[in-house]
């Protein structure tokens, strides 16, 4: 059942840009967003990647309301908004639908491990009640790796029961495929909307019916992602994505995030671009030295055109 007024396609938990003294460069991140959008890939901003748990309440609506100013579309936005606490999420999700953004992404709460679906259940149920808006869309986000605390397909389905038309989909971090193919499976037919965590699933979910990915290096790969997204029933679907998969790993090669920002620095000569706020810190000069060798070698560019070498 496809619902067409929903957010689809390649999102990417945007990078957050900051200045020597870890405050927040504004302007390079709505430049930055820009470009993304530009590119035909949406904004998860506050996503894992974009340092999200480094940053405050306040820092979070300051930056959604200046991408709006900015005249940034807020249907191409997906904010992060999953909190430990409870105030906070309903605080950040009341915000983004307020401004019209497509969908919140949302955390479960983290910081307690081994808590049960019925935890889970009554955090999410109380953020949807306290909202009470029905332009509400709630996607949630499964990523185990990072947060221990996952989300179960019971927890799906009794959510789906209870709030229908509210809980809009899910992206899968787990890093796991049949676990994405069982929800691709159980619960996209029904209109619940299932996202890659990471391009290298992206055609097997676009293949089983999915909605696209939310995905990291949509920071850096962004036209090349999208156009796979656009492209994945032509002739050179797989050749597209054995591409994509090439750039993933020299990223993966070493830490994300802070690989991702000395990319961009060094593609756009902004040192600054390369700062992230504690405890992340920057690549070493030997990771950084391997990184730009990897890139050399797929001759690849920060989000250069598609075909462009």
């Amino acid at each position: 059942m496809a619902i067409p007024h929903r957010i689809r396609g390649v999102l990417s938990p945007v990078l957050t840009p900051f200045n020597s003294d870890y405050s927040i460069s504004e302007p390079r991140f709505v430049a930055h967003c820009r470009t993304l959008v530009d590119l035909d890939v949406g904004l998860a901003v506050f996503g894992t990647n974009s340092e999200a748990n480094s940053l405050s309440v306040p820092e979070k609506r300051r930056l959604l309301d200046v991408l709006i100013d900015a005249g940034i579309p807020p249907a191409r936005m997906m904010p992060g908004t999953g909190c430990c606490s409870i105030s906070d999420s309903i605080e950040l999700t009341r915000h983004a639908v307020g401004a019209g953004c497509a969908g919140v992404l949302m955390l479960p709460p983290f910081y307690y491990k081994g808590v049960g679906d019925e935890g889970l259940y009554r955090n999410f149920a109380t953020i949807i009640e306290a909202v009470a808006d029905p332009r509400l869309q709630v996607y949630l986000y499964h990523i185990p790796p990072v947060s221990q605390v996952g989300i179960s397909y019971a927890l799906i389905e009794r959510l789906l029961k209870d709030f229908p038309g509210t809980v809009a989909g899910i992206k899968d971090s787990s890093g796991d495929w049949n676990n994405t193919l069982g929800m691709l499976e159980q619960f996209q037919p029904h209109g619940f909307d299932v996202f890659a965590g990471s391009e290298p699933f992206l055609l097997q979910t676009m293949r089983h019916g999915g909605a696209g990915c939310i995905t990291a290096t949509g920071n850096v790969n962004a036209a090349a992602i999208a156009h796979l997204h656009a492209s994945w029933q032509a002739e050179d679907a797989d050749s597209q994505q054995a591409a994509l998969n090439a750039v993933r790993a020299a990223f993966q090669r070493q830490p994300m995030i802070p690989a991702m920002k000395a990319a961009i620095a060094l593609q756009q000569d902004d040192p600054e671009w390369a700062v992230l706020r504690p405890p992340l810190v920057e690549l070493t000069p030997d990771q950084a030295r391997q990184l730009k060798e990897d890139l050399a070698a797929l001759r690849f560019t920060p989000n250069a055109a598609v075909g462009a070498v």
